[in-house]
């Protein structure tokens, strides 16, 4: 069997945490910069206010209507996250993190256990010990527990949070309630031919010939298929493979016109990328650097542009990172224009310890033990304690957060305090 457990509201929960006044509150949670609404509370949806609604325009409906808002806070929602994570290891080795507030299990061994009351200790012991409520989907595979989450979710009233598909009667049942758009798996494309020939739900896509399914949808919708009849063909993916590609893009507070102002910023995004790379072992062997304009200014003259920096040898050095980007810059920065975005993209990842150098004039050795001791200070002593000589000192970017909460979990200057 597997199960699905997913935290309800995930970012919205975070902050009730330690500011439980807001329970039973509407409460939306923005994005970086503080731009759209990417997480609501059950109370904000009620109220209608969509997914990835702009905050500028929704201001004056928020203090109408009484709507807590907060800005995103990721070292919160990131600690907390690992809390829940390192609780569920402790009840089966089979565990892949499929998101920041999602998890599958898959209980292998557990014959003779009542999955059911199983689903409702975990829930019981994370509510205890991180105050975040959870669902939690099972079934005897991992669309079927997907499946069973929703359900739990939708009528939690009845569920409990807890549904567990453990026959063939709740299996049809679930399918047949299933809308063929909401199946795991299935995008926006396939859901139109899927729905152009009459296929409505999940049931009935178990019903089509597999040869139409592997002409249209390919392998992969035969495997899905598959596992909605309760064949467990998609596997969990316990090995989590390092990213193919590392980016940091920031749009500025103001505008730059000057190439000192963004050489220093490109710098700073390289060193960042270079950083990212050394904690997944992994080096690049190209850069993409791009500038733009903003794009919603009047009376400006509008300009982006991009280009590709291709490195002699693999590298995760700050030091030769930050040396080609700034060749890129040079490359596409015009004068006279009002930059307000800018980026840096690494491509061609491939691992530190088996990347290939070249015969002549590589990277100097010393690189190594820079960064080495560069990461282990700014680890010690906190973020951007050293930079870059080209990296101004006196400055660190920071997003626009007015509505930030405090990160109770991971700095100590910011816990509860109990008078």
């Amino acid at each position: 069997m597997f199960a699905l457990v997913d935290c309800n509201n995930f970012y919205a929960s975070c902050e009730r945490v330690f500011q439980p006044q807001w329970e039973s509150k509407a409460i939306v949670i923005l994005s970086n910069n503080d731009g759209c609404v990417i997480a609501r509370s059950n109370e904000a949806k009620a109220l209608g206010i969509p997914m990835g609604a702009p905050a500028f325009q929704y201001y004056s409906f928020f203090k109408q209507k009484g709507v807590k808002v907060f800005s995103s806070n990721y070292p919160l929602y990131g600690d907390m996250s690992s809390r829940i994570m390192s609780i569920l290891e402790q009840y089966t080795p089979n565990l892949e993190i499929y998101s920041i507030d999602e998890a599958f299990l898959q209980f292998k061994g557990f014959d003779l256990f009542n999955l059911e009351a199983e689903g409702h200790r975990i829930q019981k012991q994370i509510r205890r010990w991180t105050g975040i409520p959870v669902s939690i989907g099972m079934g005897p595979s991992k669309s079927l527990a997907k499946i069973a989450n929703k359900i739990a979710k939708k009528y939690d009233s009845k569920t409990g949070g807890i549904y567990c598909i453990n026959n063939e009667d709740k299996r049809v049942k679930a399918l047949k309630w299933t809308a063929i758009g909401d199946v795991w798996g299935i995008g926006r494309q396939h859901c139109k031919r899927l729905e152009s020939i009459g296929v409505r739900n999940a049931w009935q896509f178990t019903m089509l010939p597999n040869d139409w399914i592997r002409k249209q949808m390919s392998i992969l919708g035969l495997r899905l298929k598959k596992d909605l009849q309760g064949l467990p063909h998609i596997q969990l993916e316990e090995i989590q493979p390092s990213k193919k590609g590392i980016a940091t893009t920031r749009s500025f507070e103001g505008t730059l016109a000057e190439f000192k102002d963004l050489e220093e910023r490109i710098s700073t995004f390289a060193s960042s990328c270079a950083e990212k790379m050394r904690k997944q072992k992994s080096s690049c062997t190209a850069l993409i650097i791009f500038l733009r304009s903003d794009p919603h200014k009047k009376g400006v003259i509008p300009y982006r542009n991009g280009c590709v920096v291709t490195l002699p040898y693999a590298t995760n050095s700050s030091i030769t990172l930050s040396k080609y980007a700034v060749l890129g810059l040079h490359k596409i920065f015009k004068k006279g224009i009002l930059y307000k975005k800018a980026g840096v993209m690494t491509m061609g990842l491939v691992p530190t310890a088996s990347r290939q150098l070249p015969l002549f004039g590589g990277e100097e050795s010393k690189h190594l033990l820079i960064m080495k001791a560069l990461d282990h200070i700014n680890k010690r002593f906190g973020p951007h304690q050293m930079k870059l000589a080209n990296q101004d000192l006196q400055y660190t970017w920071k997003m626009k957060q007015e509505h930030l909460s405090q990160r109770y979990t991971t700095e100590i200057s910011e816990i509860i305090e109990v008078k």
